[in-house]
């Protein structure tokens, strides 16, 4: 993956940790409290070309939500990263997917502010199923859509 950053949320049960676990050795957890955030993602390396954070979302089963913007005090940023090749890419592995115009006002758009400011609008966030719904087979799907293939 071409200096491409993989970030997750602390966390022992959570799904998004699994996965970058499971894609890739390189990848970033970040806490879960608004306390800490800012900070870490402030202690993250600038020098990736994009960055793919992940979140969770209970209302997902076997979906996946590619959200376009953050939005904080009335102000948005928008990913530059080419969200349409990336559904592209996730559907092509069987993954649903489909790209949200509505952030949410809660953590996960909060750590997606920070990093589209820090890396110029060079991230995305991707809304995954809890690891009730989060099984192998869909872990396996995202990581051959996200690298190309089942092997870093």
């Amino acid at each position: 993956m071409d200096k491409t950053l993989l970030i997750g949320f602390k966390g022992k049960n959570n799904a998004s940790k699994m996965l970058v676990e499971h894609i890739s050795s390189e990848h970033v957890l970040i806490t879960n409290s608004y306390e800490g955030l800012k900070r870490d993602i402030d202690a993250i390396s600038s020098g990736c070309y994009r960055v793919f954070l992940f979140g969770i979302d209970k209302k997902l089963a076997s979906s996946v939500r590619i959200e376009k913007y953050a939005q904080k005090d009335g102000e948005k940023i928008c990913s530059v990263l080419d969200l349409n090749k990336i559904s592209e890419n996730l559907k092509k592995a069987g993954i649903e997917t489909h790209i949200s115009e509505k952030p949410t006002a809660y953590f996960c758009n909060e750590a997606y502010w920070h990093l589209l400011r820090k890396y110029s609008g060079r991230a995305v966030l991707i809304h995954i199923p809890t690891i009730k719904h989060m099984n192998e087979t869909l872990s396996n799907k995202m990581k051959l859509a996200l690298t190309g293939g089942p092997e870093d």
